[in-house]
């Protein structure tokens, strides 16, 4: 990330173990509006408090993905919200 990129907070919407791989856990995070995501994957082994999962991270804009589905944008907009009221970003989760 350069120097005059800002950074964008994303807030964790959906946790999932990956299906055609067990020992991963998908970790799916949105803006408070659910218009962007960015999925992240975290190993089960090897496990540590280095890597905790945190409610919010702050990413590269450039990692964000459009969420097309109206549906879904609305989900991760109602749970990136309400994990903002709930928590701190660097809650554990």
């Amino acid at each position: 990330m350069t120097a005059d990129t800002a950074s964008v907070q994303v807030w964790l919407v959906e946790r999932a173990v990956a299906e055609d791989k067990p020992n991963l856990i998908v970790l799916v995070y949105a803006t408070p509006d659910g218009e962007r995501y960015v999925m992240k994957e975290r190993a089960i082994t090897g496990y540590s408090e280095s890597h905790l999962t945190t409610a919010a991270v702050a990413v590269n804009p450039d990692e964000l993905d459009a969420v097309d589905d109206e549906i879904l944008r609305n989900q991760y907009a109602a749970e990136a919200t309400r994990m903002a009221t709930v928590h701190d970003p660097d809650d554990p989760i």
